[in-house]
């Protein structure tokens, strides 16, 4: 869809749909385009989101630590401070470093996503895009867990069929256990940490070394082949995100 045509049916579409009733969720708009600043803003309050719009990067980061919306959209294509430098400075800032970030920009290519989501961001969207589908991607982000989903009291993370006990290094698939490698529990508790995520395999290969200097086998890709023979039925609990990497289901 090409969202600047959808502008052009705005005022019309305000007289005739009715707003939701509001949510205590805040959402950050940081985009210097005008017409999709007005698209935007009048499609998440129409969910009932409520909205604050900067028009710059400077003014963007400014109002991420002075109001700690729930949510940012940021474009990277901005005046003056470029997006992911933003990005780069929410994610060093621990007033603003828990807050998700959906990326929305016309750099579409697949080094763009790449270091998007390199940089924290928690999703990636290019232009032209649906306004529908950019809110869906928004209320999955928001559905996500900040932090670490909690451990109940024995010390257990539970995420769809896995259960992983960090203080016993044990992962169990429907409470059966799950004999993994070192590398294999390491990915597989680093996907689980927040589901639904995109890690890149960059990312993931950290998560494989552990900061040490020797590994056997650096590739990703053989890792999760392992896990996901390993899971059997359940395989497709960890999803390809193709050209970019790995994520779990949520």
């Amino acid at each position: 869809m090409n969202s600047i045509a959808t502008i052009n049916n705005l005022d019309s579409r305000r007289k005739t749909e009715p707003l939701m009733q509001l949510t205590e969720e805040k959402i950050l708009l940081i985009e210097d385009d005008a017409d999709i600043s007005e698209l935007l803003q009048y499609n998440f309050e129409r969910e009932g989101y409520k909205v604050v719009v900067a028009g710059d990067g400077e003014l963007g980061l400014s109002q991420a630590l002075q109001l700690g919306p729930d949510l940012i959209v940021l474009d990277l294509m901005l005046p003056g401070l470029d997006g992911l430098s933003v990005c780069r400075k929410l994610r060093a800032h621990p007033q603003t470093q828990e807050i998700p970030i959906v990326i929305l920009t016309a750099k579409g290519e697949e080094s763009d996503v790449v270091i998007g989501l390199e940089m924290g961001a928690d999703d990636y969207v290019t232009k032209p895009f649906s306004p529908k589908e950019l809110l869906a991607r928004i209320r999955a982000v928001l559905r996500r867990p900040r932090q670490s989903p909690a451990a109940s009291s024995n010390g257990r993370r539970t995420v769809g069929p896995v259960t992983i006990d960090q203080e016993r290094h044990e992962v169990f698939l429907f409470q059966e256990p799950l004999a993994l490698t070192l590398a294999e529990y390491r990915l597989l508790t680093a996907l689980t940490s927040r589901p639904g995520r995109v890690f890149t395999r960059e990312q993931l290969l950290e998560k494989i070394t552990g900061g040490e200097a020797y590994v056997i086998d650096r590739n990703v890709d053989v890792h999760i082949r392992a896990i996901r023979k390993k899971l059997g039925d359940e395989a497709e609990f960890i999803v390809t995100v193709r050209g970019v990497g790995y994520k779990c289901r949520e």
